[in-house]
């Protein structure tokens, strides 16, 4: 499959890049930036052509991986999907509900697959886990905590415009829904969303399969209590979700495995675009609710 990266920022160079032209699935064909000297320097480190227009990319691609922030991502993929190419996509889909119902509705019209990047969801560890709780009956309870330290260190993110406008609801959220989500079962209604210190938020679920969930969400905890932990509470007992060792790159390579087994088959992936809206859903259901708390 020929795939084109769109995209030049920090997580296009550490993870998507490295990821594309290391899969032996992938003909690793160019890519495109906003920026045209970063566009230049990124395609030159990997041997690729460096596109100064989306469509002459789309043209010569199968699909494309894009490494862009939500509003933008939105756009280009609704625009990749009408050319008839798959999508790799990053989380979350999009900044509002309308933008990801666009995103899922063009894959789904244009018969192209897709899979959203959840870095849980495509490491071996942490997805062998959630299948097995999913597997699981009688969840009670579940605790979520997703803390970074993008905006208190010298993360390579700190300077993420979406990030410090959209903050940890929209940045680490979509993990911890991604996890939450298959286990608990869908999210029937944020029950309660408030405000922690700095971006922090808390959120607590109701879910479809009747358990309850708590989400503590933040880029701006110290980074001596950053990370990130999920443990669940029912009938089966007490268990947590294991720490993983793989690297974002070797995850990333098992979404595109994934994209080109949705691709050959046609059968979407759990975690396709149409996933990816819910989430956006969900997020914008509890960002309202924030924002009625601090009106």
């Amino acid at each position: 499959m020929r795939i084109g990266l769109l995209g030049t920022g920090p997580w296009a160079q550490m993870a998507h890049a490295p990821a594309l032209d290391a899969h032996s699935g992938l003909d690793f064909v160019g890519v495109w930036g906003r920026r045209p000297e970063a566009t230049k320097e990124l395609a030159g480190q990997h041997g690729v052509r460096a596109y100064d227009d989306v469509d002459t990319l789309l043209a010569d691609v199968d699909a494309v991986a894009v490494a862009l922030p939500p509003r933008v991502q939105a756009e280009l993929a609704v625009r990749a999907a009408r050319a008839g190419r798959h999508l790799l996509l990053d989380k979350p889909l999009a900044a509002t509900v309308p933008e990801a119902r666009a995103v899922a509705e063009a894959a789904r019209e244009a018969r192209v697959a897709s899979v959203v990047f959840f870095t849980a969801r495509f490491q071996t560890e942490t997805d062998a886990w959630i299948a097995e709780q999913a597997a699981t009956e009688g969840w009670f309870l579940a605790r979520a905590q997703w803390l970074g330290s993008v905006f208190s260190s010298d993360s390579p993110f700190a300077a993420s415009a979406w990030r410090r406008e959209k903050g940890a609801l929209w940045d680490v959220g979509p993990h911890a829904l991604s996890v939450l989500l298959p286990v608990l079962g869908d999210a029937l209604r944020v029950t309660s969303a408030t405000h922690g210190p700095g971006d922090t938020v808390l959120l607590v679920l109701d879910h479809a399969d009747g358990a309850s969930s708590t989400l503590t969400l933040s880029l701006t905890a110290p980074p001596a209590a950053a990370g990130a932990e999920v443990e669940l509470r029912g009938t089966a007992g007490v268990t947590r979700l294991p720490d993983s060792s793989e690297s974002a790159v070797a995850a990333l390579a098992r979404a595109a495995d994934a994209l080109l087994s949705a691709a050959a088959t046609g059968r979407p992936h759990p975690c396709d675009a149409s996933f990816g809206l819910r989430v956006t859903e969900i997020l914008a259901e509890a960002e309202v609710m924030l924002g009625e708390r601090a009106g």
